[in-house]
């Protein structure tokens, strides 16, 4: 048995290689991520002989490199969650000691202790990686469409106030609004106020059929009517032109682009053998769906649905000791935030279309009728919701590896 324990940082990557009883193979050396440096490295696990197992923890982006290398070549590689190293102790120690070459140590250390529960890295984790990095782009475009949207609207209300309220229509599969295509046009009350109303019914017509929305003569009676009551704060001019249309094309860039991320989620996710059972769960939608898949991950790298419940944050928190007993929180929050906020959005679906015969909704209403405060009935249905994600998705997969659809 030969653990080779891996600290990734940015650029190089300390390696340390131990076998049980404490023999050490390889003290702790440097290794830059250079394919020849990576390539040397392989070779010289390789040549160790025996069961090689690499452990490295999940950093973000670093340890892309590295263990795509070392898998490669063949070589058993294991990436594990960070907390799960951070928790585990090797003892002997009072003293605070925090370096690259003891934490190469410590995780060559966790891999002895741990042989059996290693899962191996493989092509499908690649997948998930790519799946993860397009839904926290997803996250940070759709913070910053939000932000562009209110620009928008607070500059429309100097120019033509409540005219993105006088439509209804959906965002297109394009990512266009029709009432951000509107102002782009008409950027100003007086552009629809300034001529008369059935002047102004044709050019909306004409300007309906180019873009591809629906034309009806009673919007446009509302458009028209809304233009001539409104006051408006900034003249008609080329500087509120500019502001105006500056503003509504970048928002419909962002949208977009949005509509671009959105669309390479689901393709990723549609690769993964779960999301059929994910996509079919109450309150999740293909995006939501592509969103759970991408923070969970693979489930079977869990080894209980309390692990789970752990990596979301969503557990209770305790705080207990001798006849000390202090109230618990609703949740730990130690887990991924991007996963407790995908989990909120479907608690919403549930309190919006209040599925009387959805065991999660029922437990979550239970706890709201118990007068408990939002954020504890919403975290318990959360928890909830995972359980049953977690049962079925790995019932799923297991019943997939027994009739070898997918790798173990």
């Amino acid at each position: 048995m030969n653990a080779v324990g891996i600290d990734v940082s940015k650029g190089r990557s300390t390696v340390a290689i131990l076998r049980p009883m404490g023999e050490v193979v390889m003290t702790p050396e440097d290794v830059g991520h250079s394919g020849p440096e990576l390539k040397e490295l392989a070779h010289r696990i390789l040549s160790l002989g025996g069961d090689t197992r690499v452990v490295m923890e999940a950093t973000g982006r670093y340890h892309e490199p590295i263990a795509a290398q070392l898998h490669e070549h063949g070589i058993f590689v294991s990436v594990v969650n960070p907390l799960m190293i951070y928790g585990y102790s090797t003892g002997g120690t009072v003293r605070k000691v925090k370096t690259d070459e003891k934490d190469a140590r410590k995780i060559a250390q966790f891999a002895l202790d741990h042989w059996v529960d290693l899962r191996e890295y493989t092509h499908m984790d690649a997948v998930r990686q790519q799946l993860k990095i397009c839904s926290r782009q997803y996250d940070l475009y759709t913070k910053m469409g939000v932000s562009l949207q209110n620009n928008l609207i607070s500059l429309c209300d100097k120019v033509f106030p409540g005219v993105n309220e006088l439509f209804s229509s959906p965002e297109r599969a394009d990512g266009h609004l029709k009432w951000v295509d509107f102002v782009t046009t008409f950027w100003h009350a007086a552009c629809v106020a300034g001529v008369s109303k059935n002047a102004f019914t044709e050019r909306y017509r004409k300007w309906c059929k180019r873009h591809g929305y629906n034309f009806s003569d009673s919007k446009a009676a509302n458009i028209y009517s809304a233009a001539q009551d409104c006051v408006t704060t900034l003249p008609k001019n080329d500087n509120t032109k500019l502001l105006i249309q500056t503003a509504a094309r970048e928002l419909t860039s962002a949208g977009e682009l949005l509509a671009g991320v959105r669309r390479e989620m689901i393709r990723l996710a549609k690769q993964l053998p779960e999301y059929p059972v994910v996509n079919a769960m109450y309150g999740v939608g293909e995006v939501t769906a592509a969103q759970l898949m991408a923070e969970i991950g693979d489930v079977r790298n869990f080894p209980r649905r309390s692990s789970l419940i752990a990596f979301a944050g969503i557990d209770p928190e305790v705080d207990q000791s001798g006849k000390k007993q202090t109230k618990s929180n609703p949740s730990t929050k130690r887990g991924s935030p991007h996963l407790r906020k995908t989990l909120f959005q479907v608690m919403s679906i549930y309190l919006r279309l209040a599925p009387e015969n959805e065991p999660v909704y029922q437990f979550l209403n239970k706890k709201r009728s118990e007068g408990k405060p939002f954020y504890v009935y919403m975290t318990a249905g959360a928890n909830k919701f995972l359980r049953i994600y977690y049962a079925r998705v790995k019932e799923y997969l297991a019943e997939q590896e027994s009739q070898g659809t997918i790798c173990p």
